[in-house]
């Protein structure tokens, strides 16, 4: 029987790249997904025709993609659009090159959601967020967040500090798309999408790509750049009864505890060895969520536990260093995998975090992933 625990630290991330964010009507998901495999490619120095796996994500033909490449792999999957791909793409191709289906994977997502106005939910006609009058992902979160103040007695203030912190990151990012900073009175002030939401606990969709390169840590030590080792991983779906669409009533804290007790465990570390945690933010309350679900406070308690800057870098937990779906882009979780890469490197400049040896990324979604990076 196939135990993933062997394979802590056996898999390794040697190269990664983006594009820069934003609005590119010039190009297409593919062009953008060339720059990005380019980048990749150039960070680590391998020779591409080395490269026998390819992951495409949200890109819609995988074998147009081989072309524009220049690839012929052994090993190829598609997954669809959707963020919780992100972490599940990782660890598929992590046991592709621990199996022996490939020696080298690429690992590429592309979005041109912003150029070209792609609509996530308000949809006329029915469709996935429907069964309870949902018109889009955002209405889900902010009923399920209007349950967690009910219940726990959470306030939109303490809400803010999440997207506070994250956009401070961004701040110190100069790739950032949003880098002003902002406050817990800003966030208070700002419009309402869908109350209790608003504005400034939405993610921002841009076009843009991301690219990572994985191999065997064993081959990794050939590279131009330090390996980053896959120590962990753990995962859960949600699709009881209780659990719709992006509503679930129990803020999938089963889930994130599963998929989180697992990663810890294969990855042999607990929470105080986590330096930072790269945590889905296509919301803000996701974040509270997952706090409380991996463990770091308990169910309820994470409207305190985010107070007086909690978040930031120097903070009890930094958050989405890179300025997460909130303020950088929403890259659907790829991109928060190669700011833990990055900040394990230690390549992060005024956002790095001193001596960042152990980086945790999760995605509380239906499908939970959670991810654990080491320094190699």
């Amino acid at each position: 029987m196939f135990d993933p625990n062997e394979l802590t630290d056996k898999i390794a991330v040697i190269g990664v790249g983006n594009t820069k964010y934003g609005n590119f009507p010039e190009t297409d998901d593919y062009g953008l997904a060339a720059q990005a495999f380019r980048n990749a490619v150039a960070d680590c120095g391998i020779d591409k025709n080395r490269i026998d796996g390819v992951l495409v994500s949200r890109i819609p033909y995988y074998a147009r993609m081989g072309e524009i490449l220049g690839l012929n792999p052994r090993w190829t999957i598609t997954l669809p659009g959707h963020g919780r791909m992100s972490g599940m793409g990782i660890i598929e191709a992590s046991i592709a090159i621990a199996t022996g289906q490939c020696d080298y994977a690429a690992l590429l997502y592309a979005n041109i959601g912003r150029s070209r106005r792609v609509n996530y939910g308000g949809d006329e006609s029915p469709g996935t967020w429907d069964p309870w009058g949902f018109t889009s992902p955002g209405a889900a979160h902010a009923m399920a967040f209007r349950r967690h103040m009910e219940l726990y007695g959470t306030t939109t203030r303490q809400l803010a500090e999440v997207s506070v912190a994250i956009r401070h990151h961004a701040s110190l990012n100069p790739d950032a798309v949003m880098r002003t900073p902002i406050s817990i009175d800003d966030h208070e002030s700002s419009r309402h999408i869908t109350a209790p939401l608003r504005l400034l606990d939405y993610c921002l969709i841009n076009d843009g790509a991301v690219c990572l390169i994985l191999t065997s840590a064993e081959r990794a030590r050939d590279f131009a750049k330090p390996p980053v080792l896959i120590a962990g991983w753990g995962a859960r779906d949600t699709f009881s009864p209780s659990s719709i669409a992006n509503f679930d009533l129990d803020f999938w804290y089963p889930a994130i505890r599963d998929a989180g007790q697992q990663a810890y465990r294969m990855a042999g570390v607990g929470h105080a060895d986590i330096d930072a945690l790269m945590c889905y933010d296509n919301f803000s309350p996701t974040v509270l969520f997952s706090l409380e679900g991996l463990g770091f406070c308990a169910q309820g308690e994470s409207g305190g536990f985010v107070e007086n800057g909690a978040l930031r870098r120097g903070g009890r937990l930094p958050v989405n260093t890179d300025g997460g779906h909130l303020s950088n882009s929403y890259m659907q979780g790829w991109a928060l995998n190669v700011e833990a890469v990055r900040q394990l490197r230690g390549e992060c400049g005024a956002r790095q975090i001193a001596d960042c040896e152990v980086v945790q990324y999760i995605q509380s979604t239906p499908c939970t992933r959670s991810i654990i990076y080491r320094r190699g």
